[in-house]
């Protein structure tokens, strides 16, 4: 077994992994009667996998705002043997005013979805059909109720709105469905940039 592991080079040991992976849909979405894996099924499934091909992967977050939106960022850092890297970002909106649900759990959901997807990328797992977990519904129905309850926003806010509309963090859709704008606001922002 040794052998073959010192035999894999440094893009084969990911193909394999990637090949070898089955992380299972163990957890079950009550409304929709459907199964899924979470983050922690993903880690579970890899961590065998990991110690077989002498890998190691780190898994980080970062937060920032886009948009007046808080947006958390995962980064999973895969690591071969021979010490090359490959890394995968991927990122999640925070619902600050989640009905239940403290700062820190809102902040904690978004994570592991972030965390999920990046693994997602890195270990090219398919979740299309797994759009309808309980965690993914309850986002969109949040989602869609607070496009009704627009922000109002400060001359400031929008001058900073559309800074980050020229600069690329943001789309002008993403402003506008967030923010209560007038007319002249919504044809000028849309001026900036991609709607």
């Amino acid at each position: 077994m040794n052998a073959q592991v010192n035999s894999i080079n440094t893009t084969n040991a990911l193909v394999e992994i990637q090949h070898e992976l089955k992380a299972p849909k163990d957890k079950f979405n009550s409304f929709g009667k459907y199964h899924y894996r979470s983050c922690e099924s993903i880690l579970e499934a890899l961590k065998p996998l990991l110690v077989k091909y002498g890998c190691t992967l780190v898994l980080t977050d970062e937060s920032k705002e886009l948009c007046g939106i808080p947006v958390v960022i995962a980064t999973a850092k895969f690591t071969d043997s021979n010490g090359k890297e490959t890394v995968v970002k991927a990122e999640a909106g925070v619902e600050v005013s989640k009905k239940g649900m403290d700062i820190a759990q809102t902040f904690g959901t978004s994570s592991s979805y972030a965390r999920k997807y990046a693994l997602n990328g890195l270990f090219l797992i398919d979740d299309s059909k797994d759009a309808d977990t309980d965690e993914y519904i309850n986002q969109t129905n949040n989602s869609k109720s607070q496009t009704v309850n627009k922000r109002n926003i400060t001359a400031e806010g929008f001058n900073a709105a559309c800074a980050a509309v020229e600069s690329g963090q943001c789309t002008a859709d993403k402003v506008i469905m967030q923010y209560a704008l007038s007319p002249e606001q919504i044809k000028h922002i849309k001026s900036l940039g991609v709607a």
